[in-house]
């Protein structure tokens, strides 16, 4: 039952991401700096988005003489055509916030990770398109690639998509402008 209201709450983040990509928003940036990371992911989120509709309109020609059919597949195709939209606008609308004693980390609604600056070892401008998964670090890739690692003193905790908990000490992240998010975390 958790993952399902889990799932329900995820759905209703996404569709209120997209209310507020259109009124030019964004979501928790009050009292600090956004850093957007979905420039990155734009044009595939696009061509994606384009071929949902083109399938739409395929599928719609196909099952002309059905209609039920046609209905169920109509709906569905149009939902998924909002959740790929969705997904990008969750992106946009939710960037990483930096506050005087907090970085928070975010991509889309599916990560909202707070870190405290204290617990920031060290950060650094770092390109990486590989990723090999390690229990303790956090991966947050936009088109495949981070362009910032932050190494963590203290671990923080981390809460999965489902709600299970990790404690990770490396954060790598993507950020449209990584030389500012990393001068702004360095900076005295």
């Amino acid at each position: 039952m958790r993952t399902l209201h889990r799932l329900a709450r995820h759905e209703l983040r996404l569709y209120a991401s997209l209310a507020l990509w259109m009124a030019r928003r964004t979501q928790g940036t009050a009292g600090g700096r956004a850093f957007g990371y979905a420039r990155g992911q734009g044009a595939t989120t696009a061509g994606l988005a384009f071929v949902c509709v083109v399938e739409t309109v395929g599928v719609a020609a196909m099952l002309r003489d059905w209609p039920t059919a046609h209905e169920v597949a109509l709906m569905l195709d149009v939902y998924t055509v909002l959740l790929v939209v969705g997904v990008h606008a969750a992106c946009v609308v939710r960037p990483h916030v930096l506050t005087p004693r907090v970085l928070r980390v975010r991509y889309g609604v599916h990560v909202d990770l707070p870190i405290p600056l204290s617990a920031i070892r060290s950060v650094r401008r770092e390109t990486r398109s590989v990723h090999k998964p390690a229990p303790d670090a956090l991966d947050l890739a936009v088109g495949s690639q981070t362009s910032v690692t932050l190494e963590l003193a203290e671990p923080v905790t981390h809460r999965t998509f489902l709600g299970r908990r990790r404690h990770v000490r490396v954060v790598r992240l993507h950020a449209d402008d990584p030389a500012t998010l990393v001068q702004a975390l360095t900076r005295p």
